[in-house]
């Protein structure tokens, strides 16, 4: 069944939202030409005269983002934008010293003189020591920029994107091999990654569950492919500016972020003083399996000054592919009920352990095409649409050696006994101490063997597009977005061939298997012949190492076509005001958003599993008639050899199917979950001469609306299910930042947040067994898991190129979600005089209550006068650039409990912006 939601009205709140700020655009240009006095200071009154200009880098003329500039005498300070510039107003006249700070650079001063109008000050900042490289101050109009105040606001890293220039303090993005953002983000500290086929996936903040992280694109928060599991291999680095990291939780952000928020910053061509060209390009040997990979990318930005405003337009295009080999093995263990002999308690056996070997080829890649306009000082209007893709296009075949599979025949007596290598007779010697077989190591005798070819061909894409403003109306600060994002997981798999051994009556036509687990790092096998001895008993026959020299049979064909679509359409509006409150600067905002998603899963399965339909479809049952000649790729010992199949002819094959099946819509897999999420906050952020105070709430009223099936496992009758929920919660935040002195900084943060119930688990769909007395589905009633979190952090800063943090968090969890088996206890199932509310249920469940702590750190420190490039996690790091060459060391303490594995060092960001 395909549908869509078509009583939804997101379109006409959306279309609301962006006319509003549409409408405002003309306004606010308008008022800014009429207003020339717009920056006129709310509270005491401010000297009117002002210093504004540029911070760049001496000789390539890059911005320097983030630079402080500063007169410490008056304690005015500020800090520079992504575009270069910055904006000191109520100066006093006179002359006054300003010192201009960035981390990789000495500071610079400049002395300037200040009368009763704006001067224009042009700082390009060098390495070298005392140098005095800049331009000095110039007159210019009255500003209309107000000054803003650096102190931090919440903990945050940022990974910078690349710089051209040779001297550059920072790690970039396009210097190092990070394809993808979770590979770039893994380089700060408190992050870890999880990784499929070696391949950075997802990211855990502080070693918490992946979907307490939430992702966006430019502050707008975007739905993963996977729902709120937010996967990042998906999302190459290529389109990032930036990637700021934040960890503290405040009013502003969503409050569907529990650990943190990963915002990918895309390009804009006012990042850059001018005409733009970057290119990148990769070539690589993959050893393991004889493979190419290659990569490239492509950035063209300009800035074009009209009569109407200057405009700046940037596109960028990215690919990454790489073609693998990988192996694998996987042994899943059980308790087994009829092993009864003493010991039994401690006793776990393997239930099957198996092969699965890959041959895949990776795609990364993106367009994104981004248009800005300043029609006038303190006015930006920018659209901007951006299309990410991964593909993973994969042949696995894949053997299981079914240990358990005549698990019933196993002894079921609870005496010692003397050890006897053959089995009892119609027995296998599975889960028998009798034998002499362990848990660990030993033999089971003709056991079935399960060998699965799946040919599958995933992408995963999103497809983001945003119209937004940014205004400056006096005291008032207005921006305004809209978005709407689709998400799309095909998971299609076009043929899976499932081949097994003769039934158990023909044992010496299956496999005796000699198990060895003993080593964790490498299940082992080894392969003989079944021999049935004339009392019913069995022995190990001659080693066998080809293992298509045991007869197997095609048993079920089956080609999915699979997707997930999510639809997302998202307006917001934030309003700030600088004024003054007991004496202290502070600044209110507020604001609203609407966000209304609607995820859709659809599958559609081709599927014929008998003699007679294969022989209808012409068929061969035989694995001859797809495999392909040649040895095996990898590298794992496995104990014998096989032959891979040939991806056409498996197609083939399907083809051949079509012929006496169609696809067939599975309703049970079907569902539609809609969400309608109204939000509003109001924060206020004080600085005093002391640090600063950030606190406010954010109140979110949540709609819930899902369609799915119920379903009779024994007919297969599919009966629509409907289900509607609707929920308030409010977030509370408070920050505290404590200026110890100019190098350290304390802060202290209560956050609250929630992660909400994934889309797949509020599905309502239900299927019942009669037979096994038995549902299964998900739970429209699952509420969010709520989390109250405690977070304090030091800072120190060592000039000019080193930092030392250290920090430790808590946060306490109520309603923590988990797979759970209980009563179904609900009567909607009941029909005829058939009574289901007491059959057992699997679902998704809110549990008690959880918490995660953990510590982490960072340091870095550079070892020598000339600028970082890398450094490491362990031991040493050197990289060379051009004429320049630099070494660091660094070390980080990773979070408690963290769920990454990583195998290789780690480096950390040279520019690491903390600003609580």
């Amino acid at each position: 069944m395909k549908s869509n939601l078509s009583n939804r009205v997101r379109g006409r709140v959306l279309a609301h939202a962006l006319l509003a700020g549409c409408a405002l655009s003309p306004l606010t240009i308008a008022s800014a030409h009429a207003r020339p006095d717009a920056a006129t200071p709310v509270g005491a009154p401010r000297a009117p005269g002002a210093i504004t200009g540029t911070v760049s880098q001496a000789g390539s003329g890059e911005y320097l983002d983030g630079a402080s500039v500063s007169i410490p005498a008056l304690d005015l300070s500020t800090v520079v934008d992504r575009t270069g510039r910055f904006s000191l107003v109520g100066v006093p006249a006179g002359t006054h010293e300003l010192v201009i700070r960035y981390v990789g650079f000495p500071d610079a001063r400049r002395t300037v003189t200040v009368a009763d109008s704006q001067v224009t000050l042009d700082v390009a900042m060098t390495t070298e020591v005392g140098a005095g490289a800049g331009e000095g101050p110039r007159s210019s109009s009255p500003a209309r920029a107000r000054s803003r105040n650096p102190k931090p606001q919440h903990s945050r890293s940022s990974v910078p994107a690349p710089r051209s220039s040779r001297s550059s303090p920072r790690i970039s993005i396009g210097r190092l091999p990070d394809q993808n953002v979770a590979q770039a983000v893994s380089r700060l500290p408190g992050v870890g990654v999880q990784r499929d086929q070696g391949q950075a996936r997802y990211i855990t903040l502080r070693g918490a569950p992946i979907n307490w992280t939430t992702l966006s694109i430019d502050g707008i928060n975007v739905v993963s492919p996977e729902g709120r599991d937010a996967r990042f291999d998906s999302i190459p680095s290529a389109i990032a500016s930036q990637i700021i990291v934040r960890k503290a939780v405040t009013p502003d952000m969503t409050g569907e972020t529990i650990a943190g928020n990963v915002d990918i910053i895309t390009r804009s061509a006012f990042d850059y003083p001018g005409m733009k060209v970057q290119a990148k390009g990769g070539l690589g040997h993959v050893e393991l399996g004889k493979k190419t990979e290659y990569e490239g990318s492509l950035v063209v930005s300009d800035r074009i000054d009209t009569g109407i405003g200057e405009f700046g337009i940037v596109s960028s295009a990215s690919l990454y592919r790489r073609g693998m080999v990988t192996d694998n093995f996987e042994t899943d263990f059980e308790a087994v009920k009829e092993d009864k002999r003493p010991g039994y308690q401690t006793r776990n056996w393997a239930r099957e352990t198996e092969n699965k070997l890959y041959r895949l080829t990776r795609k990364n890649y993106s367009l994104s095409t981004r248009l800005d306009w300043r029609p006038a000082s303190g006015h930006k209007l920018f659209a901007e649409t951006i299309y990410s893709a991964f593909q993973d296009d994969e042949q696995r075949n894949n053997y299981i050696f079914d240990l358990d599979d005549q698990q019933s025949r196993a002894p079921t007596g609870s005496a010692a006994c003397n050890v006897n290598a053959r089995p009892a007779s119609g027995t296998t010697g599975y889960a028998d101490i009798c034998t002499g077989n362990t848990p660990l190591l030993g033999t089971v005798y003709g056991v079935d063997l399960n060998a699965n070819f799946t040919v599958r061909k995933y992408k995963q894409s999103v497809f983001t597009n945003t119209v937004g403003g940014d205004h400056e109306l006096g005291e008032w600060k207005v921006a305004w977005r809209g978005n709407f994002t689709r998400s799309i997981d095909d998971r299609t798999q076009p043929a899976q061939l499932n081949y097994e051994s003769p039934s158990f009556t023909n044992a010496t036509n299956r496999l005796t298997v000699g198990y060895d687990l003993t080593d964790p790092q490498l299940a082992k096998v080894q392969l003989f012949r079944t021999i049935r001895n004339a009392d019913g008993t069995f022995s190990r026959g001659a080693h066998v190492t080809a293992i298509e020299d045991f007869p197997t049979s095609l048993t079920r064909l089956r080609s999915l076509k699979a997707q997930d679509v999510t639809e997302a359409y998202t307006a917001k509006l934030d309003i700030s005001r600088e004024a003054s409150l007991f004496g202290a600067q502070t600044v209110f905002t507020a604001g609203v958003r609407y966000d209304d998603r609607t995820k859709t899963a659809n599958e559609d399965l081709l599927d014929i599993n008998s003699a007679a339909q294969f022989a209808a479809a012409g068929i061969s049952t035989n694995y001859s008639a797809i495999a392909k000649p040649g040895g095996f790729q990898g590298e794992i010992p496995l104990g014998y050899t096989f032959q891979y199949f040939d991806r056409d002819k498996v197609l083939g094959l399907v083809d051949q199917a079509k012929s006496v099946a169609s696809y067939q819509p599975v309703d049970a897999n079907f569902y539609e979950v809609g969400e309608r999420v109204y939000s509003a906050y109001a924060m206020a952020t004080t600085t005093t001469n002391w640090g600063s105070i950030v606190g406010g709430a954010r109140v979110e009223h949540i709609r819930n609306d899902a369609r799915a099936f119920s379903i009779d496992a024994a007919t297969s009758v599919a009966t629509p299910v409907e289900a509607k929920s609707n929920q308030t919660l409010v977030y509370p935040s408070l920050h505290l930042n404590w200026d110890v002195n100019d190098r350290m900084k304390a802060r202290l943060s209560f956050n609250t947040g929630a992660a909400r119930p994934d889309y797949d688990q509020l599905r309502p769909n239900l299927t019942y067994n009669d037979a096994n007395l038995t549902v299964s589905g998900g739970n429209p009633d699952a509420k969010p898991e709520k989390a109250k979190g405690v977070d304090a952090y030091v800072e120190y800063y060592t000039m000019p190129r080193g930092f030392l943090s250290i920090g430790a968090y808590y946060k306490d969890v109520t309603n923590v979600l988990f797979d759970s088996v209980q009563t179904f206890g609900s009567t909607i199932l009941n029909s005829g005089n058939t009574d289901r509310s007491q059959y057992q249920f699997s679902t998704v469940l809110n549990g008690g209550k959880g918490y995660i702590m953990g510590i982490e750190g960072a340091i870095q420190q550079q070892l020598d006068r000339s600028p970082p490039i890398s450094a490491c996690r362990t031991g040493w790091a050197a990289s060379a650039s051009s004429s320049t060459r630099r070494s660091t060391r660094a070390a980080r303490i990773r979070p408690a409990r963290a769920i990454s594995r990583r195998g290789r060092c780690r480096c950390p960001v040279h520019r690491t912006r903390s600003t609580i």
